[in-house]
């Protein structure tokens, strides 16, 4: 699978560290960025690995920040990105399986790496159900974002 990865200056380290684990799994990545642990704003990294999904370059994306907070807010704004903050394996597996969320937002202050691998591991092994259920939901979500966006594609004033 192509997976791209994103982070600020707070989550450099930890995304270094992943990219190779990444590697060993058989995944193809896209690093958006950050390069160094100078200091940045979480919301352009957040924008350019979601486009980079929404542009069909990637299936998933794991995004880290500091405290998986401000790039959780941050990746959720984008119309058709789902962002899971998650801590645990089971909401890092089981969101993919009933929410079809798309991006794994971790917070490299608050987990090591050891278990920022277990969480990886598990957000790429899982795949969303189909169910009903699951699917009404994530409807649901899609018609939100209709409701709300101010424009249809917000992409088009970014200056690349």
């Amino acid at each position: 699978m192509r997976v791209v990865t994103g982070c600020d200056h707070a989550g450099f380290d930890l995304k270094r560290s992943l990219i190779p684990f990444l590697e060993e799994l058989g995944h193809s990545v896209i690093d958006v960025g950050t390069n160094s642990t100078a200091p940045v704003d979480y919301p352009d990294f957040a924008d350019a690995l979601g486009f980079c999904i929404l542009e069909g370059k990637a299936r998933r994306g794991v995004l880290i920040c500091g405290s998986g907070v401000g790039a959780s807010v941050a990746a959720n704004k984008l119309p058709g990105i789902r962002a899971g903050l998650c801590h645990d394996t089971y909401s890092a597996h089981q969101g993919v399986e009933h929410d079809d969320v798309n991006v794994l937002v971790l917070g490299a202050r608050v987990i090591g790496s050891e278990l920022a691998r277990e969480l990886v591991r598990a957000f790429l092994a899982a795949e969303f159900t189909g169910e009903e259920r699951h699917l009404r939901r994530v409807a649901k979500i899609r018609a939100l974002e209709q409701r709300y966006a101010p424009i249809e594609n917000p992409r088009k004033e970014r200056k690349s």
